[in-house]
């Protein structure tokens, strides 16, 4: 039977779970998710945990923050005068906004708190610093 290699295209059908058991993310009902082994699609750990595996398989991978979204960056937190942001724009804490940085990049930011005078923006990934803990099912590779 063959098994996955870095270069490998796979199919893997995955549940994602934080340490306290939640589930963040999952393929169930949906189509597996399909990505090239060692190409950098996918997260290091998650590409680390797959060479040798065969069709059928199934693994726990345990990936800590540093192989996932990284360490959380106090500086991608910033705190921005509240008269700067339009009035339509939602401010509730964990509103998901988007950004532009300098360069023209499109930038996801999460807004973690509002004062009277600052909104603070989080553009760190919800993931950073976090370790998490993939169930996955080889689907296919080809």
């Amino acid at each position: 039977m063959t098994e996955v290699k870095n270069g490998d295209t796979v199919r893997i059908h995955y549940t994602g779970t934080l340490a306290d058991g939640s589930v963040f993310d999952s393929s169930e009902g949906r189509d597996p998710l399909e990505f090239t082994v060692g190409s950098g699609q996918v997260i290091a750990g998650m590409d680390a945990g797959l060479p040798g595996m065969r069709v059928g398989d199934k693994k726990r991978l345990e990936i800590p923050a540093d192989e996932a979204y990284g360490p959380l960056n106090p500086e991608a937190r910033q705190a921005i005068p509240r008269e700067g942001i339009p009035d339509d724009i939602p401010l509730e804490l964990g509103t998901q906004l988007q950004m532009q940085s300098p360069e023209g990049h499109v930038l996801p930011v999460t807004v973690v708190e509002v004062t009277e005078a600052t909104v603070t923006l989080d553009a760190n990934h919800p993931l950073a610093g976090k370790d998490l803990t993939f169930d996955i099912e080889l689907v296919s590779i080809g």
